[in-house]
């Protein structure tokens, strides 16, 4: 599912329109990438944890040549499910 597909299903699901939707979803990971820029996490009960994690330096090889290369240390983003996520997913099945 993509963006416009989620915000279309939304929209029928909360009896909203699309633009309305929309800026809902916009605003809601606007909110999201702001909090975890500034080094904090957001947690939805019973969806998840939207957190970031440090990464550390390595050593890593260019495919392409075979040399070694250093790979800088990272903060990325994470994301970890919660309980009724999970049982969700997998009932699904």
């Amino acid at each position: 599912m993509n963006k416009t597909q989620w915000i279309a299903a939304t929209a029928q699901q909360a009896q909203l329109s699309q633009k309305d939707t929309e800026k809902v979803l916009n605003a809601a990971l606007s909110v999201i990438t702001a909090t975890l820029a500034g080094g904090g996490k957001v947690q939805l009960q019973g969806f998840g944890t939207f957190e970031t994690r440090q990464r550390a330096a390595r050593m890593g090889r260019n495919p392409a040549t075979g040399e070694p290369a250093e790979i800088a240390a990272a903060r990325l983003p994470q994301f970890k499910p919660g309980k009724a996520l999970k049982e969700a997913v997998g009932q699904a099945e």
